[in-house]
């Protein structure tokens, strides 16, 4: 497994990001256990939740089994970058008026608190704001994640689904009080979702962060047999046949590459210099080994070329598009 370094930080962290969403809707203890001890054996030494997953009926479910394999000792907390994130309604009833989504220090400080119990660790990686809240002041938020670093109960700051303007005036807020500020971006990138080519990632490259992207395989559109599935949601299914053809010519592609079609949506990202590591959300330990495949893909540049043709970015980066 290769390694980088998570943004401006001096913390390595595999370029593959283990995903725990579905630990516990979708995949039972057992399985989610199997999982990841599979990626610490295969080195993947990051792993990416968030106090929110779990379902609707149990929220911090995901968190929960988390903790309870860091239980079985074998160095397994030791060996692992624990990544969660904070934001949304726990539904918790002591939260009172402020059980609402946001960002307020005093919802910071109890999440927290929180997330450490589910997952019996008393430190946290990488703390992730889930999304930006934009009625908190940077003094409050910047106040709230100081606090938890100095207490030793978490290492770095990341954010996730903010803008580009978003992390410079993040970054700018953080400069101005001597604090490191964010470390990672979390996005929604992939081959049919190139957008944050335009800011985003021009701005996270600018200002020191990592760039960890979640959906890789565009919710299954980029995945093996994508195509030859039927009964699906009607959303989805609508996106499907809006973009049959590109996914008609990218699976012909693959086929000529002698790869599936989700390792050669990972292994394009992986190709960009920006992406630190894109989440693998694996249901099943088969699925996750097959996801390992993709460390030994490296495109060429006319594979390259051709999946450029076939999912067209957005243009040149801003600063570009904006010249005369």
């Amino acid at each position: 497994m290769k390694y980088t370094y998570l943004g401006k930080s001096g913390l390595k962290v595999s370029r593959l990001c283990l995903g725990t969403m579905n630990f516990g809707p979708e995949t039972e203890e057992k399985e989610a256990f199997r999982i990841m001890d599979a990626a610490l054996d295969a080195g993947i030494n990051f792993f990416d939740t968030a106090n929110v997953y779990g379902g609707e009926e149990h929220r911090g479910h995901t968190e929960e089994i988390i903790g309870r394999w860091f239980k079985q000792g074998g160095g397994r907390r030791e060996k692992t970058v624990l990544a969660t994130k904070v934001y949304s309604d726990m539904y918790d009833e002591l939260d009172g008026p402020n059980s609402s989504r946001g960002l307020s220090a005093y919802k910071i400080r109890r999440h927290a608190e929180g997330s450490l119990r589910r997952l019996q660790t008393d430190h946290i990686e990488l703390y992730q704001m889930h999304h930006v809240d934009r009625k908190v002041s940077w003094d409050e938020l910047w106040g709230a994640f100081e606090n938890l670093v100095a207490q030793g109960k978490v290492d770095y700051i990341g954010s996730s689904n903010f803008a580009g303007w978003h992390i410079a005036q993040a970054q700018a807020e953080a400069k101005a009080r001597h604090f490191l500020g964010l470390v990672s971006e979390q996005h929604l990138y992939n081959l049919l979702e190139r957008t944050p080519e335009l800011e985003v990632l021009p701005a996270a490259e600018g200002h020191g962060l990592g760039v960890i992207p979640w959906s890789p395989l565009a919710g299954g559109l980029l995945g093996r047999n994508a195509l030859a599935k039927t009964g699906v949601r009607s959303a989805r299914s609508a996106k499907l046949e809006r973009h049959r053809e590109q996914l008609q010519q990218f699976s012909a592609l693959c086929r000529e590459l002698g790869e599936h079609e989700d390792q050669v949506a990972l292994a394009w990202l992986l190709a960009n210099p920006a992406v630190t590591a894109p989440i693998i959300g694996p249901r099943t330990l088969e699925q996750f080994e097959d996801a390992l495949r993709v460390t030994e893909i490296e495109l060429d540049e006319a594979a390259l070329t051709k999946l450029g043709e076939i999912f067209p970015g957005p243009g040149r980066p801003a600063p570009e598009a904006y010249a005369w």
